[in-house]
């Protein structure tokens, strides 16, 4: 007779328990158990309880493979999905074996668990697992599947609706009365304000403050006071939400016309551009990509749009000031180039026109593209291409909670042809174009935020926090995948003959970069090096990078004025013809200006199930060693969140968006 020690854990989430008869039966390289009921004469089920049971065999399984776990209905009760976390068996011989599931189990289904330490495809020797494997990798592939809905733009996941995505896959029941009930509550203020599909003109300024009775934050507040100054204006540029685009400036563009005389009054006594470019003072901001495309038509006229360039100059206060703007990439009597000296409204006009390009850029580039649409190519692959039992599926898998569920419900509501983003100036057509222009321009190292900086030569920049903490966090994400990876890769060799890994990155090459080979992405792995340099980027993205261009975006932009995604009137053409009236008709009436912010709301929102950066609620390995190198992991996140805390209590524009605390694990949102 052999004693198997059986320790199931029932999920914490509402209804994760079950009232059904809960049967397991154990698989081991010397045979198979019985059919077991896990049965302890009372609730053994309820959510958040750890049961204990024996079962007991009339010889010793050996090692042991799989545990199948089954559900049958009790009685005449109603189905019931059961949450089942994980399970742990302590066999004769006293070692403990967790085999993760995390998964709701469904009466009639039969779920088999690979337990033990992770397995790469070659280290597979018995023929259950090695049958096993390929089975589970089948069945992934026939539900995973790959959507084209755009040539030129990433793939996507087949389906079309969230309900259709397994229950663990889909958001908790929690987070979705969060959001339903905040969808609500935005949705009831806005009505009764009368905002709601107005088509009223903003009589005044300061009437915009009003959109929202509670919805404020100290830094949207903050924006609301200063968001005429140019030395704020310049600063979101480092530290706003879209803090990717601006570069170093050694020598103006060819149609770019700016004088030594436009600008010198702006620059440090008895300085020159020259000497302030030679000195690595001046940058730019260059709209080219949004040069020829069409934008919507508003009110039966087409509506305007800017690729435009703006050049900063950081003063000697450090100092990021805007000092010339150009609103289109060809200059002539009608595009001229603005100044700060020239009237008020006309250089607000200019900065804003400058803005709303960033912003659709921002929007549909660098935050819907570079993380939401990547990061569910990321997803797909992995769920396609590596079993649960593989030590990168185990690496990963936390980095992607939500994220199918998020964009499948975004592509409706935020960016499809009925979203809120199609009321912005270029539209669903016109912002897609920017995406394909995007997609073909990207580069590998413009994701690997330590080279995207030396690229943009911003290496010196004082107060650029979005840098500093960035850089700090690739740098402990980094040496957390070095320690996983190379844990499990002790060599190229075993780098280079994991099909299954081979696999996966040639999913996220044709799939994600369409096979671009000129964008330097990988199309296979051939060192560990490498491996560690890519699982750096994608757990970096997905959570750092989707934090800094996400979660501010209330913050900045709910202050319409300051930068929005829709300007009603064309952009000035002559200098000293505008007034402010002429501010308030080129941005968006009453009602667009509502559904920006509602929408600036809901992006920004933070929810109670929420799971920090580096935690790891699910235990999915059972190695000690991966499970100190966590440890270690949380640590360094933790001491860096002190710094930021101390450097942020010290600044009267704080950076919190990179705070490790503030940080999801995933893109959830």
């Amino acid at each position: 007779m052999a004693d198997y020690k059986i320790e199931v854990t029932t999920g914490s989430m509402e209804n994760a328990g079950t009232l059904d008869h809960i049967f397991v039966t154990l698989f081991g390289t010397e045979g198979q158990s019985e059919r077991n009921e896990l049965d302890n004469f009372g609730f053994d089920f309820t959510h958040g309880k750890i049961g204990t049971f024996t079962i007991k065999t009339s010889f010793c399984l050996g090692t042991l493979l799989l545990v199948k776990v089954e559900k049958d209905p009790y009685f005449i009760h109603p189905e019931d999905e059961w949450y089942c976390s994980k399970i742990v068996v302590t066999t004769p011989d006293g070692d403990a074996i967790l085999f993760p599931c995390y998964r709701w189990v469904s009466t009639g289904e039969q779920v088999e668990l690979r337990g033990g330490r992770a397995m790469k495809v070659f280290e597979e020797e018995h023929p259950l697992l090695i049958d096993h494997r390929e089975k589970e990798l089948a069945l992934k592939k026939s539900f995973y599947q790959w959507q084209i809905i755009d040539e030129e733009i990433p793939h996507l996941i087949s389906l079309n609706d969230s309900f259709e995505l397994p229950a663990e896959i889909r958001l908790s029941k929690l987070k979705t009365s969060e959001i339903d009930h905040t969808t609500l509550m935005i949705g009831i203020e806005l009505k009764l304000k009368g905002l709601v599909g107005s088509t009223e003109q903003w009589r005044n300024i300061e009437d915009m403050k009003e959109i929202f009775w509670y919805k404020k934050t100290t830094m949207s507040e903050y924006v609301t006071d200063h968001w005429k100054e140019d030395g704020f204006y310049g600063s979101q540029f480092l530290n706003g939400v879209n803090p990717n685009v601006i570069k170093r400036c050694s020598e103006l563009p060819p149609n770019f016309p700016v004088t030594e005389e436009m600008v010198k009054p702006f620059l440090e006594e008895d300085s020159s551009l020259e000497t302030e470019m030679e000195d690595g003072n001046i940058f730019i901001c260059d709209k080219k990509k949004m040069d020829g495309i069409p934008a919507r038509y508003y009110n039966g006229e087409p509506l305007h749009v800017t690729a435009g360039l703006c050049l900063f100059y950081l003063n000697p206060e450090h100092k990021l000031m805007p000092i010339a703007i150009q609103l289109h990439q060809q200059p002539s009597e009608q595009n001229p180039i603005f100044l700060p000296s020239d009237p008020d409204t006309d250089w607000l006009l200019a900065k804003m026109f400058i803005k709303n390009a960033d912003l659709m850029d921002h929007q549909t580039v660098h935050h819907l593209m570079n993380t939401h649409y990547l990061a569910e190519v990321y997803t797909v692959a992995t769920l396609r291409s590596f079993p649960v039992i593989h030590p990168i599926y185990k690496l990963l898998i936390p980095h992607f909670r939500y994220t199918l569920h998020i964009n499948i419900g975004g592509r409706k509501i935020l960016f499809g042809p009925e979203g809120v983003l199609s009321i912005s100036s270029l539209g669903y057509e016109g912002l897609t174009e920017v995406m394909r222009r995007s997609l073909s321009e990207l580069t590998y190292s413009s994701l690997c935020l330590p080279e995207n900086i030396a690229a943009r030569g911003l290496e010196s920049i004082p107060n650029f926090y979005y840098r500093d903490d960035g850089l700090k966090l690739w740098n402990i994400i980094n040496s957390f995948v070095e320690a996983i990876v190379e844990y499990y890769y002790t060599s190229d060799c075993e780098v280079q003959k994991d099909s299954e890994l081979q696999e996966w990155i040639s999913e996220i090459f044709t799939h994600g970069f369409l096979g671009n080979k000129a964008s330097g992405f990988p199309e296979c792995f051939n060192t560990v090096e490498e491996v560690i340099k890519f699982i750096t980027m994608v757990i970096f993205t997905v959570t750092a990078q989707h934090s800094a261009v996400n979660d501010g975006q209330f913050d900045y932009n709910s202050w319409m004025p300051n930068g929005s995604l829709l300007l009603r009137k064309p952009p000035p053409t002559t200098i000293g013809d505008s007034c402010m009236e002429t501010v308030l008709e080129t941005l968006p009436n009453v009602g667009e200006t509502a559904s920006f912010a509602e929408m600036l709301w809901m992006l920004s929102e933070r929810h109670t199930d929420v799971v920090p950066l580096g935690s790891y609620p699910e235990e999915r390995f059972d190695e000690c060693d991966p499970k100190q190198m966590i440890k270690e992991f949380q640590a360094e996140l933790s001491y860096l969140s002190e710094e930021i805390t101390t450097r942020n209590s010290q600044l009267k524009v704080p950076y919190t968006y990179l705070n490790p605390t503030e940080i999801e694990n995933s893109v959830t949102i």
